[in-house]
């Protein structure tokens, strides 16, 4: 039997901008029985618990009660310690939901699970030189033949993290797709890294005249469609 989680987070992700003194997120609670929920933020270490995080931004509440289909705004503040200036930080933002322990449920061996859910936070400094909106175009695409394939490989030489839906090769009318991504990280690419894709049914080099045509996620998580050349 599926089992999900029934706290609803109303972002797919989380912007911080510097400027801001705190930003909110929303949940809403889809139980027929209340709940328990603990928030935090952590560095990336999905293992991390929240007093081990250690990171600048502080949850509130960081433990609450959530009645049955009501609605609670956790509220995130940074702290100020120092981050990169010139790029954006990565956090993440943990919610743990344990349910209420029916009565009688020790009696009858009943098990009650809990469910964790993590979204990413962007901590977004002042003074960027361009706007979010232009990261996608800048990407550098380039193409390699190794032992495993065709690769493609994405430089990403500006400030912001860069997260893909979607990535594909065009070349004479036959679309190559990226092989499936096996973790989260492969569908995003930070400022200043690379990210190399298998491209599973392209068998020989493209011609010249290949593009890549990939969709990213805004800051709301919409799909947003691009077309790129290959570097030379």
């Amino acid at each position: 039997v599926a089992v999900h989680a029934s706290v609803v987070i109303n972002n797919t992700r989380i912007i911080y901008p510097q400027n801001d003194k705190e930003v909110t997120v929303r949940l809403e609670s889809k139980n027929q029985a209340p709940v328990l929920i603990q928030a935090w933020l952590d560095s990336g270490n999905e293992h991390s618990t929240p007093d081990l995080a250690g990171i600048p931004f502080i949850a509130t509440p960081p433990v609450f009660r959530m009645e049955p289909g009501k609605q609670q705004v956790v509220r995130l503040a940074y702290t100020g310690e120092a981050l990169p200036p010139i790029q954006e930080s990565l956090f993440w933002f943990n919610l743990l939901e344990v349910p209420a322990q029916s009565q009688g449920a020790e009696q009858s061996n009943q098990l009650q699970l809990a469910f964790r859910s993590r979204i990413k936070l962007f901590f977004r400094p002042k003074g960027l030189p361009y706007g979010v909106e232009s990261a996608p175009e800048k990407l550098e695409w380039r193409r390699e033949t190794t032992e495993q394939g065709q690769i493609l490989e994405v430089y990403n030489p500006t400030p912001y993290h860069v997260t893909f839906e979607q990535v594909e090769l065009l070349d004479s009318k036959q679309r190559h797709a990226r092989k499936a991504a096996a973790t989260s990280a492969e569908n995003m690419v930070a400022p200043g890294g690379r990210n190399r894709y298998e491209l599973p049914s392209l068998k020989s080099p493209p011609g010249n005249a290949a593009t890549i045509e990939f969709q990213t996620l805004d800051d709301f998580g919409v799909k947003v469609s691009h077309s790129a050349k290959l570097s030379t």
